[in-house]
């Protein structure tokens, strides 16, 4: 049995603006961060607090470089001799007057090259530090990518769900009609109206997740939790598939990755501190001059050298043999974070590459077939061939492969946002 004429309509244009999927999105001023992930970014590599505690512990370091190779302070002592000249006068304490006064200008001589040695392992400790802070910035710049990724996806989700809501108000109507008409069953009315009632529900979640994570960007932004953030509008465009390069990127990530950084400058100051370590077999010097006055004049000069003599053979060599060990654990300590990092990047790359067949698949076979379905169980609720449950299986069917392919494009970003943290740099 058909429709009347009304129906037809009200389900034609059901049918019409559920395939266009056309959702306005609500425009925010540009001043406001958020509508593009460059913006936040830009906005966090200027006030992130994490960052900039980095960025303060680096320049730290830096400082420590020009110390660590420097002359100890030298040292003066001063000796007033026979204060009291055999009894013959109360005790005093002017130079003058004493029997004698000895003045010693001290300065301490480390062995050659330690001082050298200190400094380089200053100089790796500083590369060390902005490797960290790197490192950090990696870490942030991740992390703001990832949620704006999945704000993006809430807010596309949220765009579908209102679009899904509009239809069932549409189907609902019509169910009505047919209800009033003796064409179909009152359940029909209820089902609808049920599915709105999910849809509603699901709403609330989506509006929950949102507000998570708009907090989370604006922690990283060190902003207020509620602080207002424009409405993600676009992904960034995906490297193409000559530019994720499995082989390319791990030579890069060898390179340029902040952790294998790190690591290697631990390496280095672990060798140096070996060396020196080494060289503590020789003795340091205290070379010393001393004038020595009586009463207003100066009649004697000294000479005063000094050494340290190692005969702790037993300690030393516990300590030669440690710097041994925190060499092999630098070395090892590296060795297995490349391993691990070059995992991670495989496991990205891998998943890039599953995100983007998936969308492909439902853009060009999985939705276009959804979108006949649902056009086919419409013309068949039309003419009383299927029945209601029907008609929102296939409205469920074209639903679920618009979010199938928003879905791969939010895990495609993500991914991308996890190899550039491996990375170290933008793709």
């Amino acid at each position: 049995m058909k429709f009347t004429s009304p129906t037809k309509i009200v389900l034609a244009a059901c049918m019409i603006a559920w395939c266009a999927g056309t959702g306005a999105q609500e425009r925010t001023p540009a001043i406001t961060p958020g509508n593009g992930v460059e913006s936040l970014l830009d906005y966090a590599r200027q006030r992130n607090p994490e960052l900039a505690a980095m960025r303060h512990e680096a320049d730290a370091a830096n400082e420590r470089v020009t110390p660590a190779g420097a002359l100890p302070d030298p040292k003066l002592r001063t000796e007033l001799r026979d204060i009291t000249r055999f009894g013959e006068q109360n005790p005093t304490l002017s130079p003058s007057r004493v029997g004698s006064t000895k003045y010693l200008l001290m300065q301490d001589l480390p062995w050659y090259g330690k001082r050298e040695l200190k400094r380089e392992i200053a100089e790796a400790d500083a590369e060390g530090a902005k490797g960290r802070a790197q490192g950090t910035w990696s870490d942030v710049a991740a992390k703001i990518k990832t949620n704006y990724v999945q704000l993006w996806y809430v807010r596309n989700n949220e765009t579908l769900m209102l679009e899904i809501l509009d239809l069932m108000r549409r189907f609902e109507k019509v169910a009505q009609a047919r209800y009033a008409n003796g064409l179909a069953m009152q359940q029909d009315v209820i089902r609808a109206q049920v599915e709105q009632t999910a849809l509603r529900n699901d709403l609330i979640m989506l509006d929950s997740e949102k507000h998570h994570l708009q907090s989370r960007i604006n922690t990283l932004l060190a902003r207020p939790p509620m602080a207002p953030l424009a409405n993600p509008e676009h992904l960034r465009p995906l490297p193409s598939p000559a530019k994720l390069d499995p082989a390319s990127l791990e030579d890069r990530l060898r390179g340029r990755n902040p952790q294998l950084f790190a690591e290697e400058s631990r390496i280095k100051a672990a060798e140096k501190n070996r060396e020196l370590t080494y060289k503590n077999r020789y003795p340091d010097f205290t070379l010393g001059v001393s004038p020595i006055q009586y009463q207003t004049a100066v009649k004697e000069w000294e000479l005063m050298v000094e050494m340290n003599i190692p005969l702790q053979l037993s300690s030393r060599r516990a300590q030669e043999r440690e710097s041994e060990s925190m060499l092999s654990a630098a070395r090892a300590r590296k060795e297995s974070a490349t391993y691990q990092l070059i995992g991670e990047l495989s496991e990205n790359l891998a998943s890039i590459e599953t995100a983007r067949r998936i969308e492909t698949l439902t853009t060009n076979t999985l939705l276009p077939q959804a979108e006949l379905t649902f056009r086919s169980a419409v013309a068949g609720y039309e003419n009383g061939k299927v029945d209601f449950a029907t008609l929102i299986d296939a409205q469920r069917q074209i639903r679920q492969a618009k979010q199938t392919r928003i879905k791969a494009q939010a895990e495609a970003q993500i991914r991308l946002a996890e190899v550039e943290r491996l990375l170290g740099e933008e793709l």
